[in-house]
C-alpha cells in the first residue's frame, strides 16, 4: 500500500479584528475530573473568551474557575449552557459515560465541541452526537492529539514519499500496565487505532482473541472500571485488522509482554524498512538500522528519525498545553473553513468502532466485517 499524505494542516493566524468565540468548560470533580489539560485548553487565546465553567463539586468548581480564569461558574452545565450560550464547549471529564449527555446539551445550545477521549461509551452515542452536529452545522474535535503532533504529520508525509517503501504491516502495543487487556484497549488503544487509520485507512475486518485468566472471555466477564469508559473485559487482548491492499494491522495488550515490548506505540513495517512510534506527548520516532542476518547473528539499532521536527521543538511546544493548542487551532480553522477537523468526532467514533469490533470478534470467534452494523456495546446485555 502506498500512503497518501494529508493536505496541508496549516492554520491561518486569527484575525485580530474578528470577535472572540465564547467558550465554556464542562467538568466534574470526583467524577472524571478534567482530562489532560482539557480545563485550560482555551486559556490565553486571542480568538477565545472563556466565559464560564461548570462543575457540581463546590471546591472543585472554585479551583477550576481559578485555573480557567472563568468569570462565572455553575454547578449545573445545563444552566451554564442556557445562560451563557457559549459557541465552544470543552467536554473535560475523563469519564466518557458523561460525554453523550454533555455533548447533546452543548450541541443543542449551539456550541462546537472539544471532547476528552474516549469520545463516547457506545457507537450509538457517537452516532447521535455526530448526526446532531451535522444537522446544526457544528464541529466536534476529540483529544487524539498525537494525530496533529508535528512529527506524526512529518512521518505521514515521509511515508507517502517512500521512507519505508510500500506499507505492509503495523503492529500496535498498548501500555500493558495494570490496565492490560480490555481497559488498555479502550483507554490507550483508541489513540493507537486513530493512528492506525491515519497511516493505513479504514480497516475492512477484524479477528481477535481476548482472555481473562487464561480462558476466552464471555459476556459475563464484562465490568466497569474506575474511569467509567464503558464496559470492558479481559486481561489479554490480541486483535488483527485487515486493511486495503493487503496491509495487516495488530493490537496487543498483555501485561506479560510489557518488559519485552517496552514503550507503548506502533511499529510500522514497509518493503524498505521499519519505523517505530513511541506514543507520548510529543511522540518519539525511530528508524530500525540492521546489519541483516550473518553467521554470528544480527545487530539491530533503533535510531531517531534524523528529520524528526520534534528533535528541535522548544519546551513550550511540548506537553499537553501545546498538543491541545494544535487541536484547538485546527478546530477553529475547521469552523472558519466549514470542514471537518483533523481530530474529528468521526475519527474518534471509528477508533471506538475498532474496539467494539475486537469484542465482537472475540465473543463470536469469527472475522467481523467493518464498519459495524450493530451500534450497541458488544458486552452489554441484549
Amino acid at each position: 500500500m502506498t500512503i497518501v499524505a494529508n493536505p496541508s494542516l496549516s492554520v491561518a493566524a486569527p484575525d485580530p479584528n474578528a470577535p472572540k468565540l465564547r467558550a465554556a468548560i464542562l467538568g466534574h470533580t470526583g467524577r472524571g475530573d478534567y482530562g489532560h489539560g482539557m480545563d485550560v485548553a482555551f486559556n490565553d487565546r486571542p480568538d477565545l473568551e472563556v466565559v464560564a465553567v461548570a462543575d457540581p463539586d463546590p471546591a472543585g468548581r472554585a479551583k477550576a474557575a481559578a485555573r480557567t480564569k472563568a468569570p462565572r461558574h455553575y454547578a449545573d452545565y445545563r444552566e451554564l449552557l442556557e445562560n451563557e450560550k457559549p459557541q465552544l464547549a470543552s467536554l473535560a471529564p475523563r469519564h466518557s459515560d458523561q460525554h453523550h449527555a454533555m455533548g447533546l446539551a452543548a450541541l443543542q445550545a449551539g456550541a462546537h465541541i472539544y471532547s476528552e477521549k474516549p469520545f463516547t461509551t457506545t457507537l450509538a452515542e457517537a452516532d447521535e452526537l455526530l448526526a446532531l452536529a451535522a444537522q446544526k452545522k457544528l464541529r466536534i474535535a476529540v483529544a487524539h492529539q498525537m494525530r496533529l503532533a508535528p512529527n506524526v504529520v512529518h512521518l505521514q508525509q515521509s511515508l507517502a514519499a517512500g521512507l519505508l517503501g510500500d506499507l505492509l504491516e503495523i503492529r500496535a502495543h498498548g501500555k500493558q500496565d495494570a490496565r492490560a487487556g480490555g481497559e488498555d484497549l479502550i483507554v490507550l488503544g483508541t489513540h493507537l487505532f486513530d493512528l492506525l487509520r491515519l497511516f493505513a485507512g479504514d480497516p475492512v475486518s477484524c479477528s481477535a482473541r481476548i482472555l481473562q485468566g487464561g480462558r476466552d472471555i464471555t459476556p459475563a466477564d464484562a465490568r466497569e472500571v474506575r474511569d467509567r469508559v464503558g464496559l470492558v473485559a479481559g486481561d489479554e487482548v490480541m486483535a488483527q485488522f485487515a486493511f486495503a491492499n493487503g496491509v495487516h494491522g495488530t493490537f496487543t495488550s498483555r501485561a506479560k509482554l510489557r518488559e519485552h515490548v517496552g514503550h507503548w506505540g506502533l511499529e510500522i513495517i514497509g518493503t524498505k524498512g521499519t519505523a517505530r512510534l513511541n506514543a507520548n506527548i510529543p511522540p518519539h520516532i525511530f528508524i530500525l538500522k540492521s546489519t541483516g542476518w550473518k553467521s554470528d547473528g544480527r545487530t539491530d539499532e533503533w535510531r531517531p528519525l534524523e528529520t524528526d521536527p520534534a528533535l528541535k521543538l522548544p519546551a513550550a511546544a511540548q506537553g499537553f498545553a501545546a498538543a491541545n493548542a494544535r487541536v484547538v487551532d485546527d478546530l477553529l480553522q475547521s469552523i472558519r473553513d466549514r470542514r471537518e477537523p483533523a481530530c474529528s468526532g468521526h475519527n474518534a467514533m471509528r477508533a471506538i468502532e475498532m474496539v467494539h469490533a475486537t469484542y465482537h470478534a472475540a465473543l463470536t470467534g469469527r472475522s467481523i466485517p467493518l464498519p459495524l452494523i450493530t451500534r450497541t456495546h458488544p458486552l452489554a446485555a441484549p
